[in-house]
Formats: structure tokens, C-alpha cells, sequence
């Protein structure tokens, strides 16, 4: 990456809304049957009132975002436009949703992805236990302990 396509961070703002959707809408896998289902009031209320919402941006373009969902303690999204991929934007936009829940006192942290799918593998690369697995999809766990430990790894 250039200089100039250095990422930036920042909370989601309504204004966001319109590019999260057309990056949720161009992922090659975990594609919505219906994409209606995902509403823009959907991603309104994940801003703020259910859950906090954050952006990727490279030269002012939004290239991916992530929400994390307040009521549940879950990761609600985590998208990257198909081109950025590979840049470490997604592990990044995790750890701010990640954080943001445990730090409103979340003792785990749990999503859904698709089965043998790309993301379930980023996210068991992150650290995140499998719960279960369907057909369908794989539910995974991240406990406090664990990404506690593993941001101490890190540093």
C-alpha cells in the first residue's frame, strides 16, 4: 500500500450507510438470498442504539466496515469491498468491534459466518473457538480471557 492508500478508521455515520451497503452487496461469499433483508434501518440502528458501527477508508473511500451489536455481545457485520482484501482491514475492524464490546463489560463475544467458508477461517486465525457447526454456518465464541491473552501475544 502507498502512502496515499494508508487506511483510516473512524465510527460509522448515517452518511456511511449507502457504501457499507453496496460492499455488503459485492462480497463474493456469505452473499444475502435476500437482499432485502438487510435494511438501511438496520444499519441506522446498529449505529447507535443497538451496537456501535465502524468504517475503513482509503483516500476517502469507504473500503470496509464492521458493527458490533450491543444486545447480544456479537459482531453484526464485518465487510470489505472486494478489491482491499488482503490489506489487513478486516482483522483491524474486528478488533474495534471486539474491543467496544468488552469494554461495555461482555464476558464472550459470538458470530456467525458461513461454513468452510474464507471467513470462518480468518476468524478461527483470530482466535475465535468454533461453538457449532450446521450445514450452513459456524458459530464462534471469543472470550475476554482469550483475546486478552492474545492482544498481550501481540504487543
Amino acid at each position: 500500500m502507498s502512502p496515499a492508500q494508508t487506511p483510516s478508521f473512524r465510527r460509522a455515520l448515517p452518511s456511511d450507510i449507502p457504501a457499507m451497503s453496496a460492499i455488503r452487496l459485492a462480497v463474493k461469499e456469505n452473499v444475502l438470498s435476500d437482499p432485502t433483508r438487510v435494511t438501511t434501518r438496520m444499519y441506522e440502528d446498529y449505529l447507535d442504539l443497538l451496537g456501535r458501527g465502524w468504517v475503513a477508508e482509503i483516500d476517502g473511500a469507504i473500503v470496509g466496515f464492521s458493527y458490533a451489536n450491543s444486545t447480544d455481545a456479537s459482531i453484526w457485520a464485518l465487510f470489505i469491498a472486494p478489491a482491499f482484501e488482503g490489506r489487513g482491514l478486516a482483522r483491524r475492524l474486528l478488533a474495534l468491534a471486539v474491543s467496544w464490546l468488552f469494554e461495555q463489560g461482555q464476558p464472550a463475544v459470538r458470530l456467525s459466518t458461513g461454513a468452510r467458508t474464507r471467513a470462518a477461517q480468518f476468524y478461527a486465525l483470530q482466535g475465535w473457538t468454533v461453538e457449532r457447526e450446521d450445514e450452513k454456518d459456524t458459530y464462534f465464541i471469543l472470550r475476554q480471557s482469550d483475546w486478552q491473552s492474545g492482544q498481550r501475544a501481540a504487543a
